[in-house]
């Protein structure tokens, strides 16, 4: 078994916030495709947001929690996992799912309450959203080690925000995966605030990263708003995982620019100050600068991107809207594999009174 030693933990970025590149690029960088594929599918991923939290505002979705401001860490993610590699999400890696192949209505079908969203065939072997923090950590050592066993060259990759590297759960899921020398990636999302919680109050040290020094697995930290540092970093923690090498800790710096959910207002907590600060540091528009700079993006193209993403959102969002209601007592049907003598009761009721003239006063 190979045993890692690491005193300290790295920081990487190649793109200053302005767009200029700050040391010499991967060669992969020194050419359009991938980046350009980066930057589309990050507007993509923010048109998309703007137009869920509009939806919610309108009574049209349910209580949604916006990725404004991670779409770097959502695509590099998405398009650098392999179709048979196993993601297990929290509930902020809507992007990273689609680009996995879950339809966009199912996405939305999730978060407008349908839980058939949650459990799509698209979705293959990835787990659903975890909405209780860290939890998906240990889930996904699970799949790591039945990967193992297997002897299989993949990899899994789990996600969450600064707040849930906090929890004993993900430290647990740390010390196994370094214990087993499992192939997974640990993605730390450290958009600074884990709800009204700043990032200087969740941990004493340094860096999140530091936190897999005592697992014994690699730990670095990178500016979550550069997809080339994100892809360098990603791309070689999935490499390593697929060959069997052990876990990866990637602490990717980024900014919750939006509230925590849409039930958050979080000028009760952050300064306007600093959310301007942010802005000035965020991945769309330093990617964006540095095509224009290389001759690789320009206006025109911008322009009729942004008029195909319209496109693609409303068609996605029209399939949305059309999609029949689940029948009333599908509340009821998925809560048990034997249903109670009571609850047999009460989905009888709610047949009843969903039923045209039913007792609604009963």
């Amino acid at each position: 078994m190979e045993t890692v030693y690491q005193a300290q933990i790295n920081f990487n970025r190649y793109l200053s916030a302005s767009g200029e590149p700050l040391q010499p690029l991967p060669n992969w960088a020194e050419q359009p495709d991938t980046l350009v594929s980066y930057y589309r599918n990050m507007v993509l991923a923010r048109q998309l947001d703007h137009k869920i939290i509009a939806l919610q505002r309108t009574g049209q979705m349910g209580t949604y929690a916006s990725l404004l401001g991670a779409e770097a860490i959502e695509v590099v993610l998405g398009e650098q996992m392999q179709a048979d590699d196993v993601l297990v999400p929290y509930y902020r890696n809507h992007a990273v799912q689609m680009l996995r192949g879950l339809s966009m209505e199912d996405m939305l079908s999730y978060w407008g309450g349908d839980e058939r969203g949650n459990a799509s065939a698209a979705m293959g072997q990835d787990f659903p959203n975890a909405v209780p923090i860290a939890t998906q950590a240990l889930h996904a050592t699970g799949v790591a080690t039945a990967i193992k066993i297997r002897a299989e060259k993949r990899a899994v990759v789990t996600v969450c925000g600064d707040g849930a590297t906090s929890k004993g759960d993900f430290m647990e899921a740390l010390n196994v995966a370094g214990a087993w020398q499992l192939p997974v990636v640990f993605m730390v999302n450290n958009n600074q605030w884990a709800i009204s919680v700043p990032r200087s109050l969740q941990c004493g040290a340094p860096t999140l990263a530091q936190k897999a020094i005592g697992a014994g697995i690699r730990g670095e930290q990178i500016d979550g708003n550069d997809v080339i540092a994100l892809h360098e970093s990603v791309s070689n923690a999935l490499q390593h995982a697929r060959e069997g090498k052990g876990a990866t800790l990637i602490e990717a710096i980024s900014y919750r620019l939006s509230d925590h959910t849409t039930a958050d207002d979080a000028t009760r907590y952050r300064s306007n100050d600093e959310l301007k600060a942010a802005w000035e540091r965020e991945p769309i528009k330093r990617l964006q600068t540095f095509l224009h700079q290389r001759g690789w993006w320009d206006e025109v193209q911008e322009s009729a991107w942004q008029s195909e993403v319209g496109q693609m959102i409303q068609q996605g969002l029209d399939r949305y809207l059309q999609q029949p209601n689940q029948p009333v007592e599908h509340l009821i049907d998925f809560l048990y594999a034997e249903l109670p003598e009571a609850l047999k009761e009460q989905r009888e009721r709610l047949i009843r009174h969903a039923q045209p003239g039913g007792n609604h006063h009963e």
